[in-house]
């Protein structure tokens, strides 16, 4: 009786094929981080010496006022009814998102207290403002 042996092969596993994954796998990592990209105003922050709190970056909403009075909700540039009208909604969806006012030191009460009887108007009652520790990084108080 004859038997029979088979030749074993090699594996070769190309190395083209794993550069391009890899390559993929980059772009794809890079493109996700980008999609957390949060909009900033330049903003000179008040300053804090005593009484600051930190809090919870989660589940903010983000009205940014800078030095001319121009509002901005979420980096984007917007008016009062805007505002208006998102922080109704919002307040009907998820009631306990903080809302941070994030005002320049130098700009006119009068506009952060058009923002502040907005939400006065719509009784939304988790309201932060966001200044700078004395000598150190801004924080929300």
């Amino acid at each position: 009786m004859m038997q029979f042996s088979r030749k074993q092969r090699r594996l070769i596993v190309p190395m083209n094929a794993m550069s391009d994954v890899a390559f993929l796998l980059l772009i794809f990592i890079m493109l996700v981080a980008l999609i957390n990209y949060r909009k900033e105003v330049h903003i000179d922050y008040p300053l804090a010496a005593d009484s600051v709190k930190k809090v919870s970056d989660k589940k903010n909403l983000e009205v940014w006022i800078d030095k001319s009075g121009s509002i901005y909700l979420n980096g984007t540039k917007s008016s009062l009814g805007d505002i208006e009208n998102t922080v109704g909604e919002l307040y009907r969806t998820a009631p306990d998102t903080r809302i941070h006012i994030i005002a320049d030191r130098d700009v006119p009460f009068v506009s952060v207290n058009a923002v502040l009887e907005i939400l006065q108007l719509l009784e939304y009652r988790v309201v932060t403002f966001v200044v700078r520790e004395t000598g150190g990084p801004a924080a929300s108080s």
